[in-house]
């Protein structure tokens, strides 16, 4: 007989650990059920004679498994301590879990989770949402919020898709956006779950990869006109002489010698600019200003530089230009990304292609002997069906760089849509 605390009888002794170990996995496991036979594999010579005590069978010195049924174990615990097993085993290590509960009580609250998530209007109306909750969903990202108790992370994602879904791109500073939606201006901060679950929502919506860095979750971020830093988003700008005080002097000043300038959105929104009946173009990638600086200098036409994806500076600087009654033509690069992306500031913007025709591809392709193969989705080509119809014939991209001849040519030309083969339609 060891020392055990009377209460516990001699269940506290060694030979009892593993035992109970073994009864407290199987009554977790099943809810508590008395059902069930639990074993010690390898029992010592104290272990064995505990079982025999607990069972009244005889096991052979030397046995490989010794086996109790529960329901025998439960009535020695209580013929000793006055207790159940169950008490008995949380006495000895704290409270049992219930782990067909749990599992219900998760399973409840996945379910609410999705429920939610499906009640709202964006769940019929946008592939992006729904492709977003089966993404949260299947691996797993549900399932531990709801674990964590962190299912409000996901009502705040809603809640935040949905407000910028009514804006319609309208710009917003990420602070006030959080403020707006969740009472707190830090709630949409890089670290936190909301803003995890909300770029990947708007990663999806923008066929962008899913945020990784600071640079790429400002890209998503500003893809539906949230702006994380009104200095950081910015548009580069050539020869675009503007009226105003401020920012419309700065531009006007660096057209008059031909030099690129660089325009924040914080000055955008802050200093009155108005650009009257101006035709621009819009290039993609900033080799092309650059070149057209080095060689056209203050001779030629305006022109602007997305320089990728647009920015949010970008949109409202091409919103001034249009509000002038001024045009948009755009070039980009001939590669999926590049069509998005044009098809993207066609619609937006109401602008014009500039030599983004088949016949301005091929082209290319002729002078291209790098042949780089498209990758990604097919993407369409409204304003050319049958640009869409060649890329995807002859799977080469032809970037921007590589077709700048004629583009240089056409921005020294006096019409500003000179050369240009597709109109408005």
């Amino acid at each position: 007989m060891n020392s055990a605390s009377p209460s516990l009888g001699p269940f506290a002794g060694a030979e009892y650990q593993r035992l109970l170990a073994a009864a407290r996995r199987s009554l977790e496991r099943t809810g508590g059920e008395l059902a069930g036979t639990i074993s010690v594999l390898n029992p010592t010579d104290g272990e064995r004679k505990a079982i025999i005590g607990v069972t009244g069978q005889y096991r052979d010195a030397g046995a490989a498994r010794v086996s109790a049924r529960l329901a025998d174990l439960d009535g020695a615990v209580r013929e000793v301590t006055r207790r159940g097993l169950a008490e008995l085993l949380a006495a000895l290590g704290g409270p049992l879990r219930n782990r067909p509960a749990e599992r219900a009580a998760l399973d409840g609250g996945r379910h609410a989770a999705i429920g939610a998530v499906q009640a709202s209007h964006l769940h019929d109306s946008c592939s992006w949402y729904r492709s977003w909750l089966a993404e949260i969903t299947a691996d797993g990202t549900l399932t531990r919020l709801v674990n964590h108790g962190e299912q409000v992370r996901v009502a705040q994602a809603v809640h935040v898709l949905e407000y910028l879904a009514a804006r319609g791109g309208t710009p917003i500073l990420l602070p006030a956006l959080a403020a707006e939606v969740t009472g707190d201006t830090k709630a949409l901060n890089p670290a936190t779950v909301t803003s995890t679950l909300v770029l990947r929502a708007l990663g999806i919506r923008a066929g962008l990869a899913r945020p990784e860095t600071a640079q790429q979750r400002r890209e998503v971020w500003e893809s539906i006109g949230v702006v994380v830093d009104d200095l950081a988003s910015r548009v580069l700008v050539l020869n675009l002489p503007a009226q105003g005080t401020g920012l419309g002097e700065w531009l006007t000043g660096a057209a008059r010698l031909g030099v690129p300038f660089y325009a924040t959105l914080h000055q955008l929104m802050t200093t009155p600019l108005a650009i009257p009946g101006a035709c621009v173009r819009v290039c993609e990638n900033p080799a092309v200003l650059r070149r057209a600086a080095a060689e056209l200098g203050a001779s030629s036409s305006p022109l602007l530089c997305t320089e990728g994806r647009p920015s949010v500076a970008f949109h409202r600087l091409a919103d001034v230009i249009a509000e002038g009654g001024g045009e948009l033509s755009y070039h980009g690069d001939f590669d999926w990304p590049g069509v998005a992306i044009a098809s993207s500031v066609m619609r937006r913007h109401r602008a014009l292609p500039w030599r983004m025709t088949a016949a301005d591809y091929l082209a290319g392709i002729r002078a291209d002997a790098g042949h780089v193969p498209l990758s990604g989705p097919a993407q369409p080509t409204p304003w050319d069906a049958r640009l869409g119809e060649v890329m995807v014939a002859t799977g080469c991209a032809v970037y921007e760089e590589a077709v700048a001849d004629p583009l240089i040519t056409d921005l020294l030309a006096a019409g500003p849509l000179l050369g240009d083969p597709v109109r408005r339609r």
